[in-house]
């Protein structure tokens, strides 16, 4: 590549040669891309000047924020109580609080960097061609000199303050992307402890209720109607027992006749009444609709749809999981209870899940 120095005479340029400034190079890398670098002027003629570090403090400031709320982001996920108590307790800080730490880290972040870039980096305006990409081996030490460059146009190496301050702020930005991941690879529940995602509040001779408390018999659902049902134990209507609410399901005669039980459920349900579990299996939203001239169950949240006569098989939407089904009966004063708790973990996937 040759460069012109007037009178029509062209020298060819070589990368190689000490002659050369580092933003000679630079300026050579991108005219051999096609980009000419047409206007290019320091931010300051004079450098240290009370604006520049004026600037500079701003910029440290934003970036100590972003460091400081990302410890805050990590201590709040440490240490604050996150686990669901029922009234007004500092739980219900959790989520805000690693919201509101992190969107203060990473705006602050993206201000230091928008900032840096519009107050203290070198003003430039580029024309480029188009061109057929063919690189050659003095492109090494051109692309080289670019990245160089660009450290040198931050004036990072001149500026302790904000070296300093950059370190500060992203060493915790990467923390707090981390951090997270822990629960990931933890186990929930060490020494053989059970999962709470295995079990809801129903278990052998447990009542089926009405959200007042008050226990059903067979013949208080019409046909082809259907109603929420509880665990009858203490605090079983609360969000204590949040995975609990299930759907009591009382077939018409010729759509029970029609029913196919699944293998290990065909003594689950009791005469033409159903109950499968009102947790939908893709996303846990409230499958709770019910088609009664399709015997289908829909979730309005994702339009899942479940067959009720086919044991709840998913038909359409995003569900790839049956809704789970509540072994039924009726006790000696006649009221529904439940046979035993789930088979089976209620709504959608998760990880310890087969």
């Amino acid at each position: 590549m040759s460069e012109s120095h007037g009178a029509g005479t062209e020298v060819e340029f070589d990368p190689t040669d000490p002659k050369h400034s580092q933003f000679d190079l630079v300026r050579e890398g991108a005219r051999r891309d096609g980009v000419e670098i047409v206007h290019y002027q320091p931010r300051f003629a004079v450098a240290g000047t009370k604006r520049e570090k004026r600037i500079e403090r701003t910029i440290a400031f934003l970036l100590l924020l972003s460091g400081l709320s990302a410890l805050a982001f990590v201590v709040v996920y440490l240490a604050w109580p996150y686990e669901y108590e029922q009234g007004y307790h500092a739980d219900k800080l959790y989520t805000p609080l690693l919201g509101f730490t992190m969107g203060v880290a990473l705006f602050a972040i993206g201000a230091a960097i928008i900032v840096w870039v519009k107050k203290l980096m070198p003003e430039e305006v580029s024309v480029q061609d188009r061109h057929d990409n063919n690189p050659n081996l003095d492109e090494r030490a051109l692309t080289a000199a670019t990245i160089m460059n660009m450290v040198d146009e931050t004036g990072i190496k001149r500026r302790p303050l904000l070296k300093g301050a950059l370190a500060l702020g992203a060493a915790p930005l990467g923390i707090m992307a981390i951090m997270p991941l822990g629960a990931l690879i933890k186990d929930p529940h060490p020494d053989g402890e059970t999962s709470p995602l295995w079990t809801t509040g129903f278990t052998e001779g447990v009542r089926l209720v009405r959200d007042d408390g008050t226990p059903i018999r067979p013949g208080e659902v019409s046909a082809g109607g259907l109603e929420t049902v509880f665990p009858g134990i203490p605090e079983g209507t609360t969000l204590k027992y949040a995975d609990s609410p299930t759907l009591l399901i009382h077939l018409r005669e010729e759509d029970a006749a029609e029913f196919k039980p699944r293998k290990g459920f065909e003594n689950a349900h009791y005469g033409n009444y159903f109950a499968y579990s009102k947790i939908c299996t893709h996303a846990g939203c409230p499958a709770s609709l019910f088609e009664q001239q399709t015997n289908r169950l829909l979730c309005p949240c994702h339009q899942s749809q479940f067959d009720v006569k086919d044991s709840c098989r998913p038909v359409f939407g995003p569900a790839t999981r049956r809704l789970p089904q509540l072994p039924i009966t009726v006790d000696e004063e006649g009221y529904f209870v439940a046979q035993s708790d789930f088979k089976e973990a209620i709504g959608p996937a998760f990880w310890e899940r087969p």
